[in-house]
């Protein structure tokens, strides 16, 4: 087995709180391993383009709390090719970073996995993704601290709903993934969720909204960004056709749902993998990404971490239902 001397560290694709808690527990593990550790800018592009540097305890000082990446990041339209990868390799040995650490989702460890195949490299992933999308760990770094970002938003919107006596369709993030507006449909008291998971029935959603409560004139609709019906703008329109003496509103809440200090599970959760992730490339370990089920470590390929079309528990679609009367 060779001895990792320098590990290499990126975030690539959609940034998410706890990527920066997931980079220190990188470097201070390296450290007390006694290994070098050499940041890459910019996710695959800085890596291909040169943008290396080393790093050391002062260079993650009082960053836990942080959202975003000090690393930044970056998606790479070159590292799809094989060239592109040979640049990337090529200066990955220039630099004589021996093994990687990537934070980030579905197309970093698709990205990883053809890279380690290719090159033969040790590479292992931490799952940085607000979606929760991926197999292999209960929850995703970011994740926790997304859907509480979008309670404390729909809970303000709901305050002026209330107000006014308006219906409000809001729009999270989602494109292929409805598990923010599911739990967060839930925990908000939404009437109604639309998810991407589930086909869109407009008819059912109108007649949930004209047979709820008739006291209750305030009404709140969570759809996620990658519904079948178009988004929050398109069941909206449907919504006023139906009921013109509505006063129906739409509200997308976009990237306020990446940005924010991290929680507490997102940063103990980034500390965990970020402590196994060194410990598993010192072991020998490569091609994996590191996660937590049942609150232990696990290790899943990144042909199977990639993301798959996650199972919605029904459950969850009835609870919504059950408790929006």
């Amino acid at each position: 087995m060779t001895q990792i001397k320098n590990i290499g560290v990126f975030t690539s694709g959609g940034d998410a709180p706890g990527m920066n808690a997931a980079i220190r527990a990188v470097v201070r593990s390296a450290i007390y391993y006694d290994i070098e550790v050499t940041g890459i800018r910019r996710g695959y592009e800085g890596m291909i383009n040169g943008e290396f540097f080393a790093m050391d305890r002062k260079s993650v000082s009082n960053i836990i709390q942080r959202g975003g990446t000090i690393l930044k990041t970056a998606r790479s339209e070159q590292f799809r090719t094989a060239g592109g990868r040979k640049l990337a390799y090529d200066q990955l040995k220039k630099h004589g970073v021996d093994a990687l650490v990537g934070i980030g989702g579905d197309g970093t460890f698709t990205g990883a996995h053809i890279f380690g195949q290719e090159y033969d490299f040790p590479i292992v992933g931490l799952p940085g993704t607000i979606d929760n999308d991926l197999l292999g760990t209960d929850f995703t770094i970011g994740y926790d601290t997304a859907i509480n970002t979008v309670i404390d938003a729909v809970d303000k919107i709901r305050d002026t709903a209330e107000s006014h006596d308006r219906v409000f369709i809001v729009e999270v993030m989602g494109r292929d993934s409805g598990l923010i507006a599911l739990r967060t449909g839930i925990a908000s008291g939404a009437e109604a969720i639309v998810i991407p998971e589930s086909k869109t029935n407009i008819d059912a959603l109108c007649e949930r909204l004209e047979h709820g409560r008739k006291d209750k004139l305030s009404k709140i609709v969570i759809v996620a960004e990658g519904d079948d019906a178009g988004g929050a703008f398109e069941i909206g329109r449907h919504v006023k056709e139906r009921f013109p003496h509505y006063d129906t509103r739409v509200s997308i809440l976009g990237h306020i749902q990446r940005g924010g200090r991290p929680s507490c599970q997102d940063r103990v959760l980034a500390s965990r993998v970020g402590v196994a992730a060194v410990e598993a490339l010192k072991n020998g370990r490569r091609n994996e990404m590191i996660g937590v089920i049942h609150n232990e470590i696990s290790y899943t390929p990144f042909e199977h971490a990639c993301k798959h079309n996650i199972e919605i528990n029904p459950n969850f679609l009835k609870i919504v239902e059950i408790l929006a009367i």
